[in-house]
């Protein structure tokens, strides 16, 4: 993050939204009418589960996605990292073992790891999980079977992979043979770029809420800002009444000054227009760096086009030096991260990851043009 935020460098790095696309003048106006005594109870502690107005206003907002908010209880977590890692602490003893998808959201793996998790990571391809493999991995783990999967079904962090209807039909079946419950990460879902991938990235929570155990972890980090520090996760009651105690060891409450604001831009609708807006400019963010990517980098490196979300994985030819390759584009002035970062064993390298979240479109053709030009040279000589 020091390298990312540096102003002279053109940062593929950080998956967060840049700082010109956040609502201040929305926000300014919502705390500029806010009632006395609200603004007072903004400053105060609030209850653990969360600002009761905003649990009303997101129960409603996730009810019009068909999620189970009625046979399941809602909580507000500082960012959705708080609601894995929680999770995390309610269900992991040290030693256990916790499948995750491979790549893997860093954020995840830390959280599991914490805890003295074993991980380990089911290839992704481009529907989704490998269920074969996954299948065969559970079924030699019988004697030792895992605490819980973690998945990100939607614009996957750092893959940006969605996962089919199919794909997520053949999953079933195998976690029920397994008993296996599910960990959701839903942070990116409502950042789909056409009507296709719109219906897919309906949650699985909302489809097998039957048919599987899920906790649901979702955030405002994406779609209103980072800096809010709010998530929430949606999870059955005994879960639910294991991680509240959790949350108010870690930190009583999430911050209640944001949840008064967040409430305010979710009730009066500004959410769903804001997020509109931000659906538009992480499109022509992703389309500039595709077509940059076709232009610059060679033809070597093959890639997947995402259809929301914040990223573009790459895969490297293997006798590519990726650390040599970041070490030479931050030399001339843009950065990225290496695949080794997401993987729970901590060994690819043969994967880049590039967000086009943060970065305006003037500077991201100039930011891969840079990075193409240091793969070709890397590409003339052994790794």
């Amino acid at each position: 993050m020091s390298i990312a935020t540096r102003p002279d460098i053109i940062s593929f790095a950080g998956g967060m939204p840049g700082n010109e696309l956040f609502p201040v003048e929305e926000i300014d106006e919502i705390y500029n009418h806010l009632p006395f005594d609200i603004k007072q109870t903004a400053f105060q502690y609030g209850p653990t589960p969360g600002y009761p107005p905003l649990l009303e206003s997101l129960k409603e907002y996730l009810k019009k996605k068909g999620m189970p908010v009625e046979t399941n209880r809602l909580m507000i977590t500082t960012g959705s990292l708080q609601a894995i890692n929680i999770l995390g602490k309610v269900f992991i003893d040290p030693g256990d073992l916790v499948v995750t998808e491979n790549p893997c959201f860093i954020g995840g793996i830390s959280a599991f790891k914490s805890y003295q998790a074993i991980l380990h990571g089911i290839d992704l391809d481009r529907d989704g999980i490998n269920v074969p493999l996954l299948k065969s991995f559970l079924d030699q783990s019988k004697s030792r079977p895992p605490k819980f999967i973690y998945l990100t079904p939607n614009f996957h962090n750092p893959a940006g992979t969605l996962y089919t209807e199919q794909r997520k039909k053949e999953l079933v079946p195998v976690l029920q043979e397994h008993d296996l419950m599910l960990v959701e990460d839903d942070a990116y879902g409502e950042l789909y770029f056409d009507e296709e991938a719109r219906k897919r990235v309906v949650p699985m929570k909302t489809l097998y809420e039957h048919e599987l155990d899920i906790c649901y972890t979702g955030t405002f980090s994406k779609i209103l800002g980072p800096g809010f520090r709010l998530g929430w996760m949606l999870v059955p009651q005994e879960i639910y009444q294991k991680a509240e105690l959790c949350k108010q060891s870690m930190d009583a409450c999430s911050p209640n000054f944001t949840q008064v604001l967040a409430n305010e831009f979710l009730r009066t609708g500004k959410m769903e227009l804001y997020i509109i807006k931000m659906r538009e400019v992480y499109k022509r963010r992703k389309d500039t760096m595709a077509a940059a990517i076709r232009t610059f980098f060679p033809e070597e490196i093959t890639w997947l086009e995402p259809k929301g979300g914040f990223y573009i994985w790459l895969k490297l030819p293997p006798n590519i030096d990726i650390t040599a390759v970041l070490k030479a584009s931050i030399e001339k002035g843009a950065v990225f991260v290496i695949g080794k970062t997401f993987d729970p064993e901590g060994k690819d390298n043969s994967h880049i990851r590039l967000a086009y979240s943060h970065t305006p479109e003037h500077k991201i053709e100039r930011g891969i043009q840079i990075l193409g030009a240091c793969l070709k040279e890397a590409l003339k000589r052994p790794a």
